[in-house]
This record gives structure tokens, sequence and C-alpha cells, in this order.
């Protein structure tokens, strides 16, 4: 099952439970700045900051069925459909991304450092990147599913679940290259509880772009307002 079907499919009543830092965040982002959410499902950490007084917001997802619901429960939330692989802003609009458990999503490496790139395109000198995603565990029911996939997938840490989605976890190692271009100014391991029920190693980075960086495309998006 395609990764976007699968999400479709569960649109409805899959309850996300990875505990967003709010607190942590709302340290290097005031709530006038502009804010993205990229793969944002229903809306849930974009809700968060609007009850905390967030205004300038705005979700993205690929998953038609996520931002479906996401506006039926939060018609007050800014939530778009993202269409292919680029992001539908202008270069340097925002001031603060959001990037929630969706590196887990995506199991090529190529494909992650490109949603990086494509990141810090729209980010502002200066600006804020936070992601939380998972890690590799050392317990047996995921070494041997790390191990069943590792060729089928071209890395280990990669696996399916038995309802069709394709899952990542991730090395330390690997976390901190994809995201070198970021100044660290928080980095914090932790234990979630899965969208399934289980828990797995864990991590909330929180980096900033340097003040001044090459443009990364002469393309011309939609604005940020």
């Amino acid at each position: 099952m395609e990764q976007k079907q699968y999400w479709n499919s569960v649109s409805e009543n899959k309850q996300f439970t990875t505990p967003f830092q709010a607190e942590e965040f709302s340290k290097y982002i005031d709530p006038s700045s502009s804010i993205l959410d990229v793969g944002c499902g229903y809306g849930r950490t974009l809700r968060e900051l609007y009850e905390m007084g967030y205004r300038n917001l705005i979700g993205i997802d690929f998953s038609e069925g996520m931002i479906a619901r996401g506006k039926s429960l939060y018609p007050e939330l800014d939530l778009r459909v993202k269409a292919d692989d680029t992001i539908a802003l202008q270069d340097h609009s925002v001031d603060a991304v959001i990037l929630f458990a969706v590196l887990t999503c995506i199991c090529e490496n190529e494909k992650q450092k490109e949603l990086i790139q494509e990141i810090r395109r729209v980010l502002k000198p200066g600006g804020i990147l936070y992601v939380n995603d998972f890690l590799l565990n050392n317990d047996e029911r995921n070494l041997s599913r790390y191990q069943k996939f590792q060729d089928k997938y071209g890395v280990y840490g990669a696996f399916e679940l038995p309802e069709g989605a394709v899952c990542r976890h991730h090395s330390e190692d690997w976390i901190f290259e994809l995201l070198r271009d970021f100044e660290t100014l928080r980095y914090e391991p932790l234990t979630f509880t899965t969208m399934n029920g289980h828990t797995s190693n864990g991590f909330y980075f929180i980096g900033k772009t340097e003040v001044e960086h090459a443009d990364q495309s002469n393309s011309v998006f939609q604005s940020f307002a």
C-alpha cells in the first residue's frame, strides 16, 4: 500500500500521541511569528499553538483525508494539501518550520535530504526548525524487523507495519548528518508512545539557520500570506 493511500485510509480515526515540546518551542518563537507545519496531519500541533496564542500558522500534508479531518475539527486553522515534493511558499518566508514525525515516514536518505533542503529554502535567515522523530531501538521486536526489511528498503531501521505503512527509525549519527546545516539549539533524547501503543526511542531537535545563506531556488512560489 502506498504511503498516501495508507494515511488517507486511517485519517478519520488515527490518533497521534507523541508530545510536542510546546514550552521549549515557545522560548525561540513568539506568537507573532509565521510558522509552517510540514506533514501536519490533522493539525494537532498547530491547534496546540493556536491555543497558546499563535495565529500566523499554516499546515501542509500530502494526505487529503488528514487535511479534511483537520478542517472539520479545527476550522480556524489554515490547512492545505501538499501537492508535490515542493513547498508552495516563497523563499525565506517563514520564521519557523515544524517537522513532527515526518522523517519516520520517509525511508530514503535522499528524499529526507531533499525535504530538509526545501525547508531551508522557505526558512528566513535565523529561522527555527523543530524536529520530533524516532530513533533506533534495541529490543528484539524492532531488531527483527529492521533486519527483515533492510534489503527491501536499502536502509537499516526501515520496516513495514501490518496495516501497510512503511516507517523508519534513525541513528543519531544520521540525524546529526541530516541536520548539519542548522545550529543546534536543543537536542533531547526521549521515549515516546507510538501511534500503535508501543514505546520507542525518540528525540526532539531545535535548530537555527545561519543568519545569511545562499538562495536555494529561483522558483516562484505562492506567498505565505
